[in-house]
Parts: C-alpha cells; sequence; structure tokens
C-alpha cells in the first residue's frame, strides 16, 4: 500500500510551498503541528483544532507508552479513533523526552549502543527502550509519520559526545528502518551534529543513505544561542533534499517560523502557543500581549482585528483578562484557540505569498510587526 506522496509545488527564493499527502488526509507546507503530548493538545477538542485549520497534529511516544501504554493500544484501538481525530498524526520517538531526563540530572537514565534505560516519572518502573520498541509503540499509537529514535545532546557539548550521539543515531536509524513493518506509516530520520557545519553536514550523508520519506533537524533550541541555531538551520536545511519533507523540531517563536520557511523548511512543532496562552502570553499581528496587563481592562475590542478566530470574532480583551484574572477554566480554551490560529494562520499566509512569488515581503512585513510589544 502506498497512500503517501510529497510534491514540491513552488519554490520563492529557498522557501517552499509543498503537499505531502498521508491516508490520513493531505497536508499543505509550510504547516505548523500543534503539540498533543498525551494525546490531547491542552484544553482544545478535535473540533477546536480543526476549526483552527489544524492538518496535523504530534504526540509522544514516550508519555503514551507510560499511559495508556502500548499493549492498550494494541488491544483497543490507534491513537486516531481515541481521540476522535481524523487527520495525520506525527509521533516524537520519545528521545528528546529522554534526554531532558538525563539533563535533569535523573540517574536512571542511561544510554548505550543497544537502548535507552530509563524511570518512570510517574510510578518509578523501569523502563528499557531500544529502537526497535520505539518504532512497535508508534506503530501501535497508528501514527502517519514516525520519528527515528534518536540521541539530542546539547547544542554546544564537546565535539566527542556529539560525534559519539551521531554514531549511536546512525546505527539505531538503520535498526528503526528494519524494524518499521506498518505500511500506511512512514519513517523521518533526524540529523544531528550540535552547531558544527562538518558534522552537520557529515551526519546528514549518513541519514540521507537510507533513503527516507522525510528528514529532520533536531538537536537544536538546546542552549545555542538564536544565531548559532538559525546558522544552523540554514545550513543544515541546504544539505537536504528538495524532494522530501524538511521538519525543524522544537522550534517555534512566529519569528522562528517565519525564519525557519524563508531557510526551506517544511514542517514545525512547538509547545509556545499553548503554553503562551495558559501564562497570559498572547501573539496578535501587531506583536504580544500580555493579558493580565491592567491596560486591557476596560479594551472592549478584540485581541486582533486582523484575526478571524473563535476568540477574536466573540470576545474582547477585557473578558479574557477577567477570565486570567480569576482563573476561569474558559480562559485556557479561548487563549489556547487564538494562539493556535494565529500560528497557523502565519504558515497558511506564508504559503500564500510563496505561491504568488511576494514571500520576501511578506517575511519583512511580518517582521516588523512582531517587533511590537505590550
Amino acid at each position: 500500500m502506498n497512500n503517501f506522496n510529497f510534491k514540491l509545488e513552488h519554490q520563492d527564493g529557498d522557501a517552499r510551498a509543498c503537499s505531502l499527502i498521508t491516508p490520513h488526509g493531505d497536508i499543505k507546507t509550510p504547516i505548523f503541528m500543534p503539540v498533543g503530548t498525551q494525546g490531547s493538545v491542552k484544553s482544545l477538542s478535535p473540533q477546536d483544532l480543526l476549526d483552527c485549520n489544524a492538518q496535523i497534529i504530534l504526540a509522544n511516544t514516550y508519555h503514551l507508552m507510560l499511559r495508556p501504554s502500548k499493549e492498550f493500544f494494541l488491544k483497543n484501538m490507534g491513537l486516531h479513533k481515541f481521540m476522535g481525530w481524523s487527520k495525520p498524526i506525527l509521533t516524537d520517538s520519545g528521545g528528546f523526552q529522554v534526554f531532558s531526563l538525563a539533563q535533569e540530572g535523573n540517574s536512571l537514565v542511561k544510554i548505550d549502543d543497544h537502548q535507552v534505560t530509563f524511570k518512570s516519572y510517574l510510578n518509578g518502573s523501569i523502563y528499557h527502550m531500544p529502537p526497535e520498541e520505539s518504532m512497535n509503540i508508534q506503530m501501535a499509537i497508528g501514527s502517519d509519520i514516525i520519528m527515528a529514535l534518536d540521541i539530542c545532546p546539547m547544542a554546544k557539548a564537546p565535539r566527542e559526545d556529539i560525534r559519539k550521539a551521531m554514531d549511536i543515531t546512525t546505527k539505531w536509524l538503520k535498526r528503526c528502518k528494519i524494524a518499521m513493518t506498518k505500511e500506511d506509516s512512514r519513517l523521518f530520520g533526524i540529523v544531528q551534529g550540535g552547531i558544527h557545519e562538518d558534522l552537520r553536514k557529515e551526519h546528514a550523508q549518513e541519514v540521507l543513505e537510507e533513503d527516507l520519506f522525510g528528514y529532520a533537524i533536531g538537536g537544536l533550541s538546546v542552549g545555542e544561542n538564536k544565531e548559532e541555531m538559525w546558522d544552523t538551520a540554514n545550513k543544515t536545511a541546504q544539505f537536504l533534499p528538495t524532494s522530501k519533507p524538511r521538519y525543524l523540531m522544537g522550534v517555534g517563536t512566529p519569528d522562528d517560523l517565519l525564519d525557519g520557511i524563508k531557510a526551506g523548511i517544511d514542517m514545525f512543532d512547538c509547545v509556545m502557543p499553548t503554553r503562551n496562552a495558559r501564562n497570559g502570553s498572547l501573539f496578535t499581528s501587531n506583536g504580544k500581549i500580555s493579558i493580565k496587563n491592567t491596560r486591557w481592562q476596560k479594551d472592549f475590542g478584540p485581541l486582533d482585528t486582523n484575526c478571524s478566530c473563535y476568540t477574536c470574532k466573540n470576545f474582547s480583551k477585557a473578558y479574557l483578562r477577567h477570565l486570567f484574572v480569576t482563573k476561569e477554566l474558559l480562559y485556557f480554551r479561548l487563549a489556547s484557540i487564538h494562539n493556535i490560529f494565529y500560528y497557523l494562520d502565519l504558515v497558511t499566509k506564508a504559503r500564500e505569498a510563496i505561491l504568488n512569488n511576494q514571500f520576501d515581503k511578506f517575511y519583512e512585513q511580518r517582521k516588523k510587526s512582531h517587533e511590537n510589544l505590550s
């Protein structure tokens, strides 16, 4: 069965407008993927996501293997049916969560050539996850796009540590590819290499040898500054084939999306829009605002006059501020709807600009608007 396809439709500079076809629907890129770590984008229903024009969401292998568990999905149903989401799902392999635990000093995180061993944060149980198990869990979940298990070092880790991570990631990728037996899923490989151009190029060549459906740039936004991050991302993107989708993992302010699209990257994810929303930080076409600010107490206009989301069409900044300061749960939903809509509208308009050979103009206009902070 081959229900997957990828087509580069138009290019404006390095910026790309593409189509990614999956069994659960087509994806028009550039695209932002809302993060539903545990099978839920926090405070939002699947219908909310559809109303925001979400085309694909991200879920996480590490969290879903702990609960409800691989066995649950094997015996009952995949994640699509379980959470009531009919469109594509991409699952992160769990490698980044293990990396995070290791950075936090968890003494029961061990990585060797064969597998990752870690302790559950829920009940202390010990789990062993070789690459084959990461694939088995993601296949049980029913993911459309499955990420290979990788090692994600800090961007400025010693060169020898980064090279070791690259070597293990390459070995694991080969094992992941063999373990992938689900015909209606596709595997993405992940390029590591820290902030070193030569290591990124070397690892990209190794990963490309496996001839996968798509490729991701990993190991960024983990300790380096913005200049270093974008220098690395730009150079790494050029090492990847134009005929395959490109995914920048876990990077995502609105400006990051614009810079990534300009670099020729197609897919993005980040928890920022929903996390910021819950903390009172909202994105608008005139910059970012803090809804807790007293200046909004008697402002009965929408968050953004240029926004057509459910929140902006129906509620004022004054009402949202009232919900926030009184800790009403409705605030989380309305704020998250707006921020997710903002991100998805941004990439939709970027696509339109690319198709019309107007991306550079669009890029400069949106960059300038993001300078205004309230």
